[in-house]
């Protein structure tokens, strides 16, 4: 995954995946079909890059060649901006995959459905 400059992805079927998970941990960009866990892990960067921020590589929808050439077209022309390729490297090398983060956001699903279920059952309801 590492050293590469782009981690081409285009599944028609992921119920998870985790090789796009591990390009943005190294540094790889990828390019991926909204489908499944890489629609979960990888944010898109919009056309006028209004969300450099959050963005960490290109996603395209429909399981079509020549939407996946257009993805890698615009791919493409973004490597040659440095600056905001460089922008979505360390976007994704940021991001936090591990278990740590994914505890505390079970935690988190856990207490919020407890308190659901207080509530219900004050309100006479189960």
């Amino acid at each position: 995954e590492a050293g590469a400059d782009a981690f081409l992805m285009p599944s028609r079927f992921e119920p998870c995946g985790l090789n796009q998970m591990y390009s943005q941990r190294y540094g790889t960009v990828p390019i991926v079909r909204n489908v499944g866990g890489l629609a979960d892990s990888v944010t898109n960067l919009d056309a006028d890059h209004c969300n450099i921020a959050s963005a960490t590589g290109f996603v395209f929808t429909d399981y079509r060649a020549d939407r996946l050439a257009e993805t890698v077209e615009r791919a493409a022309a973004v490597h040659a901006e440095p600056t905001v390729w460089h922008r979505l490297v360390a976007n994704g090398m940021s991001r936090d995959w591990s278990w740590r983060r994914s505890a505390a956001e079970y935690v988190h699903v856990y207490h919020t459905a407890r308190a659901a279920v207080r509530r219900r059952a004050a309100e006479g309801r189960n």
